[in-house]
């Protein structure tokens, strides 16, 4: 998916799978992140889902330094 794909999704809650495509990272690592609080989640019953908003968030930080 391209990015302007992305921004047009109606799936603003996106899978662990999506969201590592959508970084070029693997699941591990987005689940690293996760853990570290360096990339914002929710819980929907027992899945974990991350915002399409949290994910731009996460790339601004890291193009970002003078925010971190």
């Amino acid at each position: 998916m391209t990015s302007t794909e992305w921004s047009r999704s109606p799936n603003r809650l996106l899978k662990v799978d999506e969201a590592a495509q959508f970084l070029s990272i693997g699941r591990s690592r987005v689940y690293e992140l996760m853990a570290a609080n360096e990339l914002e989640s929710v819980s929907i019953g027992r899945s974990r889902r991350i915002p399409l908003g949290a994910l731009e968030e996460f790339v601004t930080r890291l193009s970002d330094p003078e925010e971190n």
